[in-house]
C-alpha cells in the first residue's frame, strides 16, 4: 500500500476502500505484539519492469512509500523492494527468521500480482499463508478472484475472515 498503487500514478480506488481494514489489521496486531512489515515498491529509473509498466514507485520518491494513514512505529519494519514478490533480493526471509515467525499475514494490492508472488514464494520457504480477503484488492473483481482461488489451490493459501483472525492474535 504505497502512495503509487493508492492515490498517485496508478491511483486505485479499490485500494482505497481497504485502508481501513488493513489499518484496523495493524492497530489490532501491533496490541497483540505481532510485527509489522511494510514492504514496498521501490525502482531504479532503469529498472526492467519499466518494460511491462510505465515508471512508478521510483527510489526515493514519495510514490514508493507507505500511505500516509499507515503510521509506521519505531518497531516497524520496512522492506524496498524491485520485484513482484517481497522476497525476491530483499531482508525479508532474514526478518522472519530473526523473529521466528511461521505464519504470514498477506495485505495489500494488487492481489493478482505482488501478493500472489509472495505468497508463492512464503509458501516455497515453508510458511503458512493467511490472506484475510477483505484487505487485499485488485483493480477488477476478475483477476482479485482468479488470483485468490489459484492461491488457495496451489500454495495452500488460507483465505480468511479478517475478525477471526485478529481474535487468533
Amino acid at each position: 500500500m504505497i502512495n503509487d498503487f493508492v492515490f498517485g500514478k496508478y491511483e486505485n480506488e479499490r485500494a482505497k476502500e481497504i485502508i481501513p481494514t488493513i489499518k484496523s489489521l495493524i492497530n489490532n496486531a501491533r496490541e497483540a505484539d505481532v510485527p509489522i512489515i511494510y514492504v514496498c515498491d521501490t525502482h531504479s529509473e532503469d529498472d526492467h519492469e519499466f518494460s511491462i509498466w510505465e515508471k512508478h514507485a521510483l527510489e526515493g520518491t514519495e510514490g514508493s512509500k507507505v500511505i500516509p494513514q499507515f503510521e509506521i512505529k519505531d518497531e516497524d519494519y520496512i522492506v524496498e523492494k524491485s520485484k513482484y514478490s517481497a522476497f525476491f533480493g530483499t531482508e525479508l526471509e532474514d526478518i522472519l527468521e530473526n523473529l521466528g515467525v511461521e505464519k504470514v499475514v498477506l495485505t495489500g494490492v494488487l492481489t493478482h500480482i505482488c501478493v500472489q508472488h509472495t505468497a508463492a514464494d512464503a509458501f516455497f520457504r515453508g510458511y503458512d499463508v493467511l490472506i484475510p480477503a477483505d484487505a487485499v484488492e485488485d483493480v477488477e473483481d476478475e483477476p482479485h478472484e482468479k488470483a485468490l482461488n489459484f492461491m488457495k489451490e496451489n500454495y495452500n493459501v488460507d483465505v480468511v475472515n479478517r475478525d477471526k483472525l485478529m481474535e487468533s492474535w
